[in-house]
This record gives structure tokens, C-alpha cells and sequence, in this order.
């Protein structure tokens, strides 16, 4: 436990020690144990953190500029984003997505059997919840999420949990050569909404111990990984394309 505490308190001296270009944006770059992330963070009692998903039209927003050029539309303006869980061909969400108190996509309890190796990340049971409800932020696996049913303005199912009430994942092997880049989401005591993505390629353990004893989140969730990661963060000039043809849903702060 004291080493965990020490490693916290390392991050955040190395996060707090940084620019003040870095300090005045919401995002910063982090290591830990070898590996570099972007960390932003944000106070869901103060910033205005959302889900989006379709546009007006019904269709997915797919990259981070159709999305910005809508909310400019609406005199509002983009300051941060991550593409927000994983998503179909069609980019409609996987597993539960609720969008300004309505539920756009029902919650996903199926398991898949089988070798770890053959089953698909979201399936890697448990998976979890990323919600936003009355200026406050949560992480909890599905079947906690389902059984607290909290009245969440927004939320998306991703999986595989990282980290569940401080415990790393069980199916996460300490020495993966599964190595890929990868981002998430975790929430720490304080209330603060930690978004991450790697710089680089890093094993499920490792992201999971950077939420755990690097950021201090008891609860964190993977949203996705190998190619389809993006960001777009101004302060660090990123606006990333997506891979798949677009992104699903989407994590976005806007003012």
C-alpha cells in the first residue's frame, strides 16, 4: 500500500511539475514504469462533460470535426474528445449508451466462452459502465452498474474493466506480450474524470496499473485499443482521423 501511495504521489508531482501550457490545458503527458500517457482530466461538477453519438440527420458524427462544426452550429465549441467505447460497423455502440437522460442503446449481458486469446475485448467479463449523472462521474462493472441503476444523463459500456474497487482485472497476465496502444477512462476519490491514451504500445496490466497506482482510480474501464484510439485536444494540437471509417460513440467536453 505505501508504495502504491508513493507511486501516486510521483505522477502527480511530475504532472504538477509541467508547463504552464500544459497546466492551462486539461491534458498532460504522464509516465509510469517505463510507459508514456496522455492524461486529461476533468472535474464533472464543474466542466461540461458528454456522451455524443448521432447527429441531428441520425447519423454517427464519426470524427471529431463533423462533431466540433455541429456544436459550432449551436455556438458552443469543442474543447476535448475521445472516441467513447467500442462500436459496430455502423458505429452504433456495443453494449448500453444513454445520451442526455435517454437510452439510445440497451445494456449488453452476453458472454462469450472460450480461451482468453479467442474472446473479444468487450467480452472479457467484467466489463463496466463510464457514466455522468448530476455533476458527478462513476466507473462500475455492468452487472453493478445494472443492479445500482443509477438515473445517469450519460453512459457507455466498454470492456474490459481495468481496474474493479482496486483489484487490476483477473484475466490481465502480468508479463503480456499483448502489447498495443490503448485508452480508458477511470475516476478518482476526488471525483475527477482521469481520460487516458497511451504513447505507445502497453499491455492490459500495465494501462491497468497506471489507473490503479499511478492515477489512484479504484475503478477504471478500457474503452479501446489497437488502431482505434483517437484524441482531439487542442492544447496538444490533436485531432486524431479515425482508422475504422469513424468513431461511435464519443467522449466530449464542450463550453
Amino acid at each position: 500500500m505505501l508504495r502504491r501511495v508513493a507511486s501516486v504521489a510521483l505522477v502527480l508531482l511530475a504532472l504538477a511539475a509541467m508547463g504552464g501550457t500544459a497546466q492551462a490545458d486539461a491534458c498532460r503527458d504522464a509516465r509510469f514504469e517505463g510507459a508514456r500517457y496522455i492524461v486529461c482530466t476533468f472535474d464533472p461538477g464543474q466542466d461540461d462533460l458528454r456522451l455524443y453519438w448521432r447527429g441531428p440527420d441520425g447519423r454517427a458524427f464519426r470524427t471529431f470535426g463533423a462533431l466540433s462544426q455541429a456544436l459550432q452550429s449551436q455556438g458552443r465549441e469543442l474543447r476535448f474528445a475521445m472516441n467513447g467505447g467500442m462500436y459496430e460497423d455502423d458505429f452504433s455502440p456495443v453494449g448500453l449508451y444513454v445520451e442526455n437522460g435517454r437510452r439510445l442503446a440497451k445494456a449488453n449481458t452476453k458472454t462469450v466462452t472460450g480461451r482468453p486469446s479467442q474472446i473479444p475485448n468487450f467480452y472479457k467479463k467484467p466489463n463496466g459502465v463510464f457514466y455522468l449523472s448530476g455533476g458527478r462521474a462513476g466507473v462500475l462493472a455492468t452487472e453493478q452498474y445494472l443492479a445500482k441503476a443509477p438515473k445517469a444523463r450519460f453512459a457507455t459500456q466498454s470492456g474490459p474493466m481495468l481496474v474493479i474497487d482496486g483489484e487490476i482485472h483477473p484475466a490481465f497476465l502480468v508479463r503480456s506480450r499483448d502489447l498495443k496502444p490503448r485508452n480508458g477512462v477511470g475516476v478518482s476519490p476526488d471525483g475527477k474524470v482521469h481520460l487516458v491514451m497511451t504513447r505507445g504500445r502497453v499491455s492490459f496490466y500495465a494501462f491497468a496499473r497506471f489507473f490503479r497506482d499511478g492515477l489512484g482510480t479504484p475503478n477504471a474501464l478500457f474503452l479501446d485499443g489497437g488502431s482505434a484510439p483517437g484524441i482531439y485536444a487542442p492544447g496538444l494540437r490533436r485531432n486524431d482521423p479515425p482508422s475504422h471509417g469513424g468513431y461511435g460513440p464519443i467522449i466530449a467536453v464542450v463550453e
